[in-house]
């Protein structure tokens, strides 16, 4: 039986040209605005007659398989009456040192000459690479004629190039769909609500639809959406998946739910994506392309690194990464990423998606509509969303830039250029500052257009002068590429601002900052999900759902989910002290939870407790009381410090143990790393305190949040401090129930907790709760 493979044409001969193809300081579509900009002007210059953006399908084939290549050419123009396929490449690097073009651009304008022949019965196709500077507009043309029977030798020799890999992925996707079929639920049986669950996602996915599931901590969520999105896999409903995440805590239980299955009998390539900084191996070398040997010659080695490491994995973490990169020579974070498009499921950060600098952008879009996207944890996916469609500028890195190259205008040739343009930025930073008198905060609804202006000439100066080697000094050319990253991110994030955004700028003595603020997410976050098959949102705590569906861009048409708690009321006990903790009462209240937890620690000797507080100065002045006032003498009182490592975390963790010699108490802040994404089973943890409703504090983008949703006819202070307030408040409580065996008590306290909508928000179970006060607490 032929087997068939689809293949993109950019992917195919990037593997069969990347060797080689990448020259070290050239780089070419240097900014993907900028890319689309110069498409555009060219093909203006096209006929009617002639066809721009055109879709191409071809199918070849070569040993036992066979490859349909698709793909979209830039243009199909006629020049001086010969047919010709143009293909338009933007670079920032000086076009006399193109040479000829660079092979892998040949290949792909080949390939596209090769496909419209075939499907034409054309017997000859011109072929046109259009190179476009994209900083003096400056355009060079190379040609070559090619007769019908040199572009199906070219095709063919480019499909033998890439046959191996192809033969190893299509031999080892019958064994993974074999394995699939064969996959039974990894568990003995379903725990209350997981079926459910899984059934919605398996059914969404066929559908092609998107899901909002509200599903209770402790059911097992994680394997209940993978186990049926590999199903989808391996039954030929989708093609991949990738499993986003918030937390490293929470990538490490997606990895077990692989392991676990793979345990049964799975084989399929799984890969997680660790950040740079964190794997990148600059301990033991520079992390520079010119220094490190990681990088150099990297396209040379990688090809063999991933079909090494494909041939050999199938659960590819970060110590299985590092092992191979180390053993190849190559760029671990790179080799991550050229190993992640060739993986069937992919976990990561929710960047990698959805983060316009840092998106997998060679996911074409013909992979993305066979593309699952399961979204961990998605409540943070709206604080994140708005993070991530920002950008701010601050004055003082461009008065830097400024003046550092001032000084080296005699030696560096963009130098004056950059200081001149990074002069510019500044003297409109500084007007900023003269014109608000003595207001620190200026808000405008408008974009800075003159800004944006004044940023476009310093990014292109600036690629220049880096594309050139900078400026011979380390700590400026860093300082260069900040200045450049951040001024890039500026101008893609302005290039989607709308009445959904705001500006403000905050002044402090000489600096001046100024941000485009994406005050809601949604539409971003719609647009960016609308191209992939299915994306499927999780957590225990998308509640109020209306709100959660509204600020993450759920459609009309996108399923809703919300599965009730399995666990029984008996497992918890839940006790609601109304003791007002708002920031005024907070030096009176102080003495009244050390008493409770005093308490708490003498009723239930040898347990372990977590106390979650809104604030680290206020979990201190607590932490403080109490050392001082009850010493501490029945309980081991630890206390989370702000940025913890990450070693630091885990002995923080690991110290909750079952039957410790004496109680532990730890006290954390909501919303913090161990608020969430934690799992502390049986009599790991016994109880759990959440002092306050979380609300954030009372702030500048905080109160233009509450302003934009009020005028949009939505209740603003629900939205923007309520609502996110009380999903901490929540996620911290559920720490403690985990399984059925688990049993526990619940303190919460704060007087709101009893009034409305608070109330209204805790989960059904944590509503029957026993009242008490400050001196009955026991």
């Amino acid at each position: 039986m032929t087997t068939t493979i689809r293949i993109s044409v950019r992917p195919l001969v990037e593997y069969v040209y990347r060797s080689g193809s990448i020259r070290p300081g050239f780089r070419t579509n240097a900014s993907m605005q900028e890319g689309t900009r110069i498409h555009q002007r060219v093909q203006k210059g096209y006929t009617e007659e002639d066809q721009k953006e055109v879709v191409l399908e071809a199918e070849l084939q070569h040993g036992d398989l066979t490859y349909i290549v698709e793909g979209r050419c830039d243009g199909i123009i006629r020049l001086e009456g010969q047919l010709t396929v143009d293909e338009i490449k933007s670079t920032a690097g000086p076009l006399d040192e193109l040479g000829e073009g660079l092979p892998v651009h040949w290949a792909q304008a080949i390939m596209y000459a090769y496909m419209y022949a075939a499907v034409n019965d054309e017997p000859r196709m011109q072929v046109q690479l259009t190179y476009v500077h994209t900083v003096n507009s400056e355009e060079r043309r190379l040609r070559r004629m090619m007769e019908r029977h040199e572009l199906e030798q070219f095709a063919a020799e480019v499909i033998a190039g890439y046959a191996p890999y192809a033969e190893m992925i299509a031999a080892y996707e019958e064994k993974r769909d074999v394995s699939v079929r064969a996959l039974g639920f990894p568990f003995q049986k379903y725990r209350e609500g997981q079926r459910k669950l899984a059934g919605a996602v398996y059914q969404t996915i066929r559908e092609g639809k998107g899901l909002m599931a509200k599903a209770p901590t402790g059911i097992g969520k994680t394997m209940s959406v993978l186990f049926p999105a590999v199903k989808a896999i391996g039954e030929g409903e989708a093609e991949r998946l990738f499993y986003l995440t918030a937390r490293t805590t929470t990538r490490a239980t997606a990895e077990e739910a692989f392991a676990r299955m793979q345990a049964q009998g799975l084989n399929i390539h799984a890969i997680s994506l660790t950040a740079k900084d964190k794997i990148c191996f600059k301990e033991e070398e520079s992390c520079d392309a010119g220094q490190c040997s990681m990088c150099e010659g990297y396209y040379d080695r990688i090809n063999g690194a991933v079909l090494d490491m494909l041939e050999h994995e199938t659960l590819m973490t970060r110590p299985v990464i590092e092992q191979y990169a180390r053993k190849h020579r190559v760029c671990p974070f790179e080799f991550s990423l050229d190993a992640a498009y060739a993986a069937d499921a992919v976990i990561c950060d929710y960047n990698y998606i959805f983060d316009p600098r840092i998106s997998l952008k060679r996911m074409l879009e013909e992979q993305k509509r066979r593309t699952v996207v399961l979204v961990d944890e998605a409540h943070n996916l709206v604080d994140r969303g708005r993070n991530m469609f920002s950008a701010e500028l601050v004055k003082s890195v461009f008065l830097e830039l400024k003046r550092e190259f001032k000084e080296l205008a005699s030696s560096v040739p963009a130098a004056k250029a950059i200081s001149d343009r990074a002069g510019g930025v500044d003297t409109y930073l500084l007007t900023i500052r003269k014109n608000g008198g003595d207001e620190d905060k200026l808000y405008n609804q408008e974009m800075p257009e003159e800004l944006i202006d004044l940023l476009e000439p310093f990014v292109m100066a600036a690629e220049q002068c880096l594309l050139e080697g900078g400026s011979g000094h380390a700590e400026i050319d860093e300082l260069l590429l900040d200045g450049y990253f951040t001024a890039q991110n500026f101008l893609r994030i302005a290039k989607l601002y709308d009445e959904r955004f705001m500006t403000y700028a905050e002044c402090e003595r000489s600096e001046v900052r100024i941000k485009l603020f994406c005050l809601d997410p949604s539409a971003l976050l719609r647009q960016t999900a609308k191209g992939f098959r299915s994306v499927v949102h999780f957590s225990a705590t998308l509640s109020p759902m209306s709100y959660y569906r509204d600020m993450l861009g759920a459609g009309e048409e996108d399923y809703t989910l919300q599965v009730p708690s399995p666990f029984s009321r008996e497992q918890l006990d839940v006790r609601l002290m109304p003791l007002s903790v708002r920031y005024k009462d907070r030096e009176a209240s102080r003495l009244a939870i050390a008493q409770l937890l005093d308490q708490l620690v003498a009723e239930r000797p040898r347990h372990n407790l977590l106390v979650f507080f809104p604030s680290y100065p206020y979990m201190r002045e607590v932490h403080e009381t109490y050392m001082r006032v009850f010493a501490g003498n029945q309980a081991d009182a630890v206390m989370q410090e702000q940025g913890m490592s990450e070693a630091e975390r885990d002995q923080f963790l690991n110290a909750f143990q079952p039957n410790p010699e004496r109680t532990r108490l730890g006290f954390a802040v909501l919303g913090g790393v161990f608020a969430e994404g934690v799992d502390l089973p049986g009599d790991r943890l016994n109880g759990v305190v959440v002092v306050g409703a979380g609300l954030p504090q009372i702030g500048l983008e905080n109160n233009v949040l509450k302003d934009y949703f009020d005028r949009t006819g939505r209740r603003g202070f629900n939205y923007a401090y309520i609502f996110p307030g009380m999903n901490k408040v929540l996620q911290a409580g559920g720490r403690l129930i985990r399984t059925e065996q688990d049993h526990g008590i619940l303190v919460l306290i704060d007087d709101r907790f009893t009034q409305e909508p608070y109330h209204s928000l805790l989960p059904e179970e944590w509503r029957d709760y026993t009242l008490i006060h400050p001196n009955k607490a026991r």
